[in-house]
């Protein structure tokens, strides 16, 4: 796998768009066909759904969990375990997942989203991580631009799109970019 691609979004899927569940399936399809992994905070919902997404194309994820153990993650948080290739118990509760998995990802694309969603959108501005926006998916992901107008420090680049195959390639594109930049290139 070339680079780890953190999605983010609503574990209630309320507020999101009524086909969230295709639409977030098929961000994980997307992520896993350009031959990246899929990272999530091991949540239900949008993180649930990329990460089925993701295996049914072939790929492989990573799950950050906010507890510390699987019996805690199955009791405690009551989240699931199927779709998770490997799963990381942070014992750091939902904040301080957030930030470790975001930490851990090359980029970040948001879909949907609550305020968990909007926590780990900021930490990927302040580390200056790309970020890519899934528009149309409603929640947080349908707000962000309007928040993000006028001058704020943080992310290399926000990528806006309403396709999850092109909102996908276009993130990976500026992951390379950044890399090569930085000397990292990855053959």
């Amino acid at each position: 796998m070339r680079y780890n691609i953190a999605v983010s979004g609503a574990a209630v899927t309320k507020s999101c768009c009524g086909n969230i569940i295709l639409v977030s399936k098929e961000i994980g399809k997307e992520i896993a066909r350009a031959g990246c992994m899929l990272v999530s905070g091991a949540t239900t919902g949008v993180p649930y759904y990329a990460a089925v997404g993701c295996k049914e194309a072939g790929g492989l994820n990573i799950g950050f969990s906010p507890a510390e153990s699987e019996n805690e993650h199955i009791k405690r948080y009551r989240l699931p375990l199927d779709a998770f290739d490997i799963m990381v118990y942070t014992g750091a509760d939902y904040p301080g997942r957030d930030i470790i998995m975001t930490k851990s990802a090359d980029a970040v694309i948001i879909v949907c989203g609550r305020m968990g969603t909007l926590h780990e959108f900021t930490t990927a501005v302040e580390i200056k991580k790309p970020i890519g926006i899934l528009e149309g998916s409603g929640g947080i992901a349908d707000k962000i631009r309007q928040l993000t107008k006028g001058t704020y420090k943080g992310a290399r680049k926000i990528i806006y799109d309403r396709d999850p195959r092109s909102l996908v390639e276009r993130l990976i594109f500026e992951v390379k970019k950044g890399k090569a930049k930085n000397g990292k290139l990855l053959n």
